[in-house]
């Protein structure tokens, strides 16, 4: 017999029994579509961080600590046993290391991180949030995503970029409306005042706090793009606004908790500086220089290993998951052929009275598997892609009232298509070796005699 002879007989065979084809195909059906979805699943996410790491350069940023005291001294105590030079000056991260750090080669711009908390009231509406300083040349590197305006010029100094996802929380839905409206912006001072012998039990007791606020008002010129999965790591803010703003405003530095521990002996500096290299090749020449000044570095590229690795054990998660319904479903082909067996006793004894061999009977077995197998690919494939983009649009439809813009949470390579099919063809071929080798042992003489 041909091939095509042996799959023609497996679907007139398996139309015989129309209910226990369909019910043991949606088995299969199921376990392939779950197994697709949760696969897809996992590589949309990869894809869709690695992807927008790539999109933004986020790769080719290195971001800059200084040495805690603890670290500072442990350096100092080994450079002394190591009889090194023991006035080593520790560098502190100033507008004269950024303008140092530019001239490294393979770097194409530096800027120091400054946060600091303020309340932004807008509306008749009021938020506390923490505002960003960031210079004119970042907001048009293509870093910032904008929904509606524009960057801020490098001089203006009553410019500010706020995020869609914090006006939203302001009741405003259309962000082209907040272009060039009002906004005012409240930051927090110490006050000495309240620190007075006559006030601190109330600031003790928390019925005071040792701030007062100085109020200033800018003009919204950019609505920045709230971003999803693998948004930009030195963007952290809902506001920005350009560094001359920064200088005029009376304010609370907080780029980092650290801010508030730190010794009147240590000096001043920015808590962090974000590094961008022109290639990813410039990575670790930078990183050693700038670590041979006793600082500590960050990159993202660093750690893409251990992310890749955690792709790897989720990957490995989302399948076990999935195979527990193959092996269900692969039961379930194995009791529909040995039922196919019993009911068809009498049809093999005449098949080898004919001269059929006993391979010739475990080929008709094989390939009626191989037939469930398939079908349940297929269909399973297109379940696993109408449910994904079913859970995708449901997604989509809840975070685009935070701003979140549209995102493919699912992805279907090439390869997860082909093997939605081809994988529930070889589980059920071998899900079919023991009904046919059954099949196969059967006794012509008996199966005559059979009724």
């Amino acid at each position: 017999m041909r091939i095509s002879d042996y799959i023609e007989q497996s679907f007139s065979n398996l139309r015989k029994k129309k209910l226990r084809t369909f019910l043991t195909t949606s088995g299969v059906m199921i376990g392939i579509g779950a197994l697709v979805s949760m696969l897809s699943f996992g590589r949309g996410v990869q894809k869709n961080i690695t992807d927008r790491f790539k999109e933004l350069d986020l790769f080719n940023y290195i971001t800059v600590f200084p040495r805690s005291e603890q670290s500072q001294a442990k350096q100092s105590s080994a450079n002394n046993e190591a009889e090194e030079d023991e006035t080593q000056q520790v560098r502190v991260l100033d507008d004269d290391f950024i303008q140092e750090v530019t001239k490294i080669k393979g770097v194409e711009s530096a800027f120091p991180e400054v946060r600091f908390p303020a309340l932004v009231r807008f509306k008749g509406k009021q938020k506390f949030t923490l505002i960003q300083v960031l210079s004119a040349d970042i907001g048009r590197s293509g870093l910032v995503k904008f929904r509606a305006g524009r960057p801020y010029a490098p001089d203006d100094a009553n410019s500010l970029i706020i995020s869609d996802i914090l006006l939203r929380r302001m009741k405003v839905k259309d962000p082209q409306t907040a272009i060039g409206e009002k906004i005012e912006v409240s930051t927090l001072m110490l006050d000495s005042d309240l620190l007075s012998p006559a006030n601190i039990t109330s600031v003790i007791q928390g019925d005071k706090l040792p701030f007062s606020q100085e109020g200033y008002t800018f003009t919204i010129v950019g609505v920045a793009e709230r971003m999803g999965f693998g948004g930009a790591m030195p963007l952290r803010s809902d506001v920005y606004i350009a560094p001359a703003a920064s200088k005029k405003m009376k304010k609370v530095s907080l780029t980092s908790i650290q801010d508030f521990f730190q010794s009147s002996q240590q000096a001043k500096g920015y808590s962090a500086v974000n590094i961008k290299v022109s290639s990813v090749r410039y990575i670790e020449p930078v990183k050693a220089r700038i670590e041979d000044l006793g600082l500590k570095t960050f990159a993202v590229i660093d750690e893409l290993e251990e992310i890749k690795t955690v792709f790897i054990f989720m990957d490995m998660f989302l399948f076990a998951l999935g195979m527990i319904a193959i092996t269900v479903a692969s039961l379930a082909i194995i009791n529909t052929m040995v039922m196919s067996i019993l009911e068809r006793y009498k049809e093999i004894g005449i098949m080898k009275a004919v001269g059929a061999s006993d391979r010739d009977v475990k080929k008709i077995f094989f390939f009626e598997s191989g037939v469930i197998g398939f079908l349940g690919g297929v269909f399973g494939l297109a379940l696993g892609w109408v449910v994904s983009m079913l859970i995708n649009q449901v997604a989509n439809y809840f975070l685009a009232k935070q701003a979140v813009p549209y995102i493919d949470y699912f992805s279907f390579p090439w390869w997860l298509c082909l093997g939605a099919v081809i994988f529930p063809i070889l589980i059920s071929l071998v899900a079919g070796i023991y009904p046919a080798s059954r099949a196969a042992r059967v006794d012509p003489v008996v199966a005559l005699r059979h009724d």
